[in-house]
C-alpha cells in the first residue's frame, strides 16, 4: 500500500520509438520536480527533433499530481497530450513529463488512431525505465553539543532519518532528511534535548 508521504515516480529518463503506418513516433519519459524541468527537456528535444510535426506532452507534479498539463501540440484536441497523461494515472506515477515527437508518415490514423500511437509510445517508454517510490520528506539542521552526538545519531536511526552532511565547530551541526511519517516523532524526541537547535523545512524527493 502507497501511504500518504508516498508516491511513485520513474527512476531516470527513458525512451522507446512506437511505429505506425508510416508514422513514427519517439516517446519520452523523464522524472521532474518543478515546471523548470519540463521546459528544460521540452527545449532539448524540440532543437533535437527541430524536423517533427509534434510534440506533445503531459506532466505531472507533487505527491498526489495535483499540479499538471497536457498539450496536443498541433494534433487534434485531446488526442495526444490527454493520452500521456492517461499512462501516468493509470500507473499512479507522479513527478513525471511524458514528450512523444511524431514524424508524420504521410497515412492519416484518425482521432483514435492518434490517441493511440501516443499512449503506446509513452507505455514503450516506461517499460524501458524503471518506476521507483519516493517520498515526501523534511529537512533538519540539528546544532547540538558534543557530548550529545551519540544520542542524535541513535535517534536517527531509530526514526529512519538520513544525515546528509555533518559540521565541526563549536559544536556539531547535523544536516538531515527523514519522512514526513516519521517526523513527528523524530521531532519530539529531538526536543527532549533542549541543548539542541532544530531547523527544519519540508521538501518533496
Amino acid at each position: 500500500m502507497i501511504e500518504d508521504d508516498a508516491f511513485s515516480t520513474i527512476e531516470a529518463p527513458a525512451d522507446a520509438v512506437y511505429k505506425v503506418k508510416g508514422s513514427k513516433h519517439y516517446g519520452y519519459v523523464f522524472p521532474v520536480a518543478q515546471i523548470d524541468d519540463v521546459k528544460a527537456h521540452l527545449k532539448v528535444l524540440r532543437k533535437e527533433h527541430h524536423g517533427a510535426r509534434h510534440h506533445a506532452f503531459a506532466y505531472r507534479i507533487g505527491p498526489a499530481g495535483t499540479v499538471w498539463r497536457t498539450s496536443d501540440d498541433g494534433e487534434p484536441m485531446n488526442s495526444a497530450g490527454p493520452p500521456i497523461l492517461g499512462v501516468f494515472k493509470s500507473k499512479g506515477l507522479t513527478n513525471c513529463l511524458g514528450v512523444v515527437v511524431r514524424y508524420f508518415g504521410g497515412i492519416k490514423l484518425g482521432t483514435s488512431g492518434l490517441m493511440d500511437a501516443y499512449k503506446k509510445a509513452t507505455l514503450m517508454a516506461l517499460e524501458n525505465g524503471k518506476i521507483v517510490q519516493r517520498f515526501v520528506e523534511h529537512s533538519l539542521t540539528i546544532d547540538c553539543p558534543y557530548n550529545f552526538i551519540g544520542t542524535v545519531i541513535a535517534i536517527c536511526e531509530k526514526y529512519g532519518a538520513r544525515i546528509a552532511k555533518r559540521e565541526f565547530s563549536d559544536s556539531c551541526t547535523f544536516h538531515l532528511t527523514v519522512r514526513e511519517s516519521q517526523y513527528k516523532a523524530l521531532r519530539r524526541a529531538l526536543d527532549d534535548f533542549y541543548e539542541c537547535q532544530i531547523q527544519s523545512t519540508k521538501k518533496k524527493r
